[in-house]
């Protein structure tokens, strides 16, 4: 067995096990608090550079599959379980996670004490950590932490955007797909495929453009809808696709969510911070304020939008979370613009927000 270390830059240290690949990487350390899902979190391009810890202690007892893969690869720094489970019982299996994290050169530290180091960045608030497989002096380990560089004013969507236009092209059977009534011109930042399969199982053609295309490159695309995807990072660092953004509001419907909406607070005047330690699993309620129904969510930001910062009468709040009454979604006054800050394309977490999905092929259709 190999020593697994995680150093934070405040000084704590946590020891374990090592699996998955040998080395060290350094990320901002954050938690989750889904219980299923871990490969469709480990392939969410919204984790770079970070390291996540798992607060479901068993991990890895259903194996991984090509099948839930969310994107190209594996964007997360480093991934910390309590318990590890290396012999996967699942019919859809085809290798273990250990496997899987030694393929994509990720580091795993499992044996450490998830619910101490959770409780500890809740405390503390999310920051700087390195994550080591192998044998390393903890105090240095503890220096490179404090000397990796901080999220804030970092443009990390330029590193999983893609670098070309296509066309989305998957077979969404399985979601019921129909055949295409609807062109949406989706912007990567670091989309997720089953933001894709959504649109498509409801009737869209859906083409993927770079998150630098230019607005007169998307709307040569004629398309219905446009629609602002999840992603990394910091969105106030991400001033072209704020720009871009600016100048397609009221020309096509647009809908966002996470980093998405995010630039559409942005692009409309507003002001984003960044959280204690970021909204990140599959379990965090929501209350939609116009029908006070409380919908179930899966998160993953570490960043918030400030609606007092908005110019008045622009922009209303829809959605808030219950955890924290922080903003979850808004929508434009007057122009068919609509964003959430959670996934209700889920995948993995519950479905409770997929209507929102049906809000935008509405606004299409009553656009024509």
């Amino acid at each position: 067995m190999t020593k697994g270390y995680v150093a934070l830059e405040d000084g704590r240290v946590f020891t374990g096990i090592s699996f998955g690949a040998e080395g060290k990487q350094s990320a901002e350390v954050v938690f989750n608090t889904s219980m299923t899902g871990y490969q469709e979190i480990l392939t969410d391009p919204s984790y770079t550079s970070q390291i996540i810890t798992m607060t479901y202690p068993l991990i890895g007892n259903y194996g991984t599959n090509p099948e839930d893969v969310e994107s190209r690869g594996v964007f997360c720094s480093g991934f910390i379980v309590r318990e590890y489970c290396d012999y996967p019982s699942n019919f859809r299996n085809t290798q273990s996670l250990s496997q899987y994290l030694k393929e994509n050169n990720i580091p795993g530290v499992t044996g450490v004490d998830t619910r101490a180091l959770t409780k500890h960045i809740r405390t503390a608030g999310a920051m700087r950590g390195v994550i080591a497989a192998g044998e390393y002096e903890p105090a240095e380990l503890v220096k490179e932490a404090q000397q990796a560089p901080s999220l804030i004013g970092r443009d990390l969507v330029s590193l999983v955007s893609t670098k070309e236009a296509y066309e989305f092209q998957e077979d969404c059977y399985w979601l019921g797909s129909s055949e295409p009534k609807y062109h949406v011109a989706v912007y990567d930042y670091g989309v997720k495929r089953n933001i894709l399969r959504c649109l498509c199982s409801l009737g869209c053609k859906v083409t993927v453009f770079p998150a630098t295309a230019l607005p007169e490159e998307v709307l040569a695309s004629n398309p219905d809808g446009i629609f602002l995807s999840n992603g990394p990072g910091d969105p106030e660092a991400v001033s072209y696709a704020i720009a871009n953004v600016r100048e397609l509001i009221g020309k096509k419907p647009i809908m966002g969510i996470c980093l998405g909406h995010q630039i559409s607070a942005l692009a409309l005047g507003g002001k984003t911070y960044k959280l204690k330690f970021g909204h990140r699993g599959a379990n965090h309620p929501v209350r939609d304020e116009a029908t006070k129904k409380i919908e179930i969510t899966s998160q993953n930001h570490g960043f918030s939008v400030d609606m007092e910062s908005f110019p008045e009468d622009i922009a209303e709040v829809t959605h808030i979370n219950l955890n924290d009454q922080t903003v979850e979604g808004l929508r434009h006054k007057s122009a068919p613009l609509f964003s959430v800050q959670y996934h209700p394309e889920s995948s993995a977490g519950p479905h409770d927000a997929d209507y929102l999905f049906d809000r935008f092929i509405q606004m299409m259709r009553e656009q024509r």
